[in-house]
């Protein structure tokens, strides 16, 4: 399993919302560059990044800050979505050292773009599903679809997608833990792997995500406990070590 550490991005700063609601951010570092290099400096394997204004907006909105994310990092490899509707766009992360581009929004609406980017770029590509109430929301949250996780997740898999990151809204900011029953009903669903999201609070989440039945996620992707201080990084990072050891 995968910790990732979040860079969340609002106005080029670091920030978190709750419950997906640009009105109600928190910042917790205006150097989105610096915290990056805090996280890699902890152990983290693989950052998470998500411009929120470009999710809105349907473009990137945060580029400077992310691009600044990207040169400061000396070895830890970027998963980047919000804003990511068009094969450009997606090409445009890619060759600026972006590993993995996170499509969501357009996953439900233009389920051809995320075939085609899966295809021509192989292991790079993931699906965003973020889910309130069952149903997969888009445009920064903003709205809800018809479609649930599961039926979002089916219409991929066969396409060679990497990853779905599975994001439970109404857990998401408000560290009241991570929705493992439906994460696992959603990793159970599908063949493609899937990352926990929204929620994280505590080390004892760690050792939940280390039990038998949820080896087939994964990872998970934390934000506001690490920032609190709520979760030792240093611990988190020893338990899954030790967990890969014993396996």
């Amino acid at each position: 399993m995968i910790l990732f550490p979040a860079i969340d991005l609002k106005n080029g700063q670091c920030v978190r919302l709750i419950h997906g609601d640009m009105a109600h951010a928190t910042v917790f570092n205006d150097d989105p560059a610096a915290q990056a290099i805090i996280f890699e400096r902890q152990g983290f394997e693989y950052l998470h990044v998500v411009d929120l204004d470009g999710a809105f907006a349907g473009k990137p909105m945060n580029a400077a800050a992310v691009e600044s994310v990207l040169a400061a990092l000396t070895h830890m490899p970027v998963q980047l979505g919000g804003g990511i509707r068009d094969m450009r766009t997606v090409e445009g992360w890619l060759s600026k050292g972006v590993n993995r581009v996170i499509i969501g929004t357009a996953a439900v609406r233009d389920p051809d773009l995320v075939r085609e980017a899966a295809r021509k770029y192989p292991g790079q590509i993931a699906i965003g599903v973020d889910a309130r109430d069952g149903l997969v929301a888009v445009e920064g949250w903003a709205k809800s679809s018809q479609l649930t996780a599961v039926e979002l997740g089916k219409r991929f898999e066969d396409a060679g997608v990497a990853a779905i990151i599975y994001t439970d809204i109404a857990r998401d900011g408000v560290l009241k833990g991570l929705n493992i029953e439906a994460t696992l009903a959603l990793a159970n669903a599908l063949n493609i792997p899937v990352i926990a999201s929204g929620g994280l609070a505590s080390i004892s989440d760690i050792e939940r995500l280390l039990e038998p039945d949820c080896a087939r996620l994964a990872g998970a992707i934390t934000g506001r406990a690490l920032y609190d201080g709520r979760l030792d990084p240093e611990q988190a990072l020893k338990l899954i070590k030790a967990r890969r050891a014993a396996a």
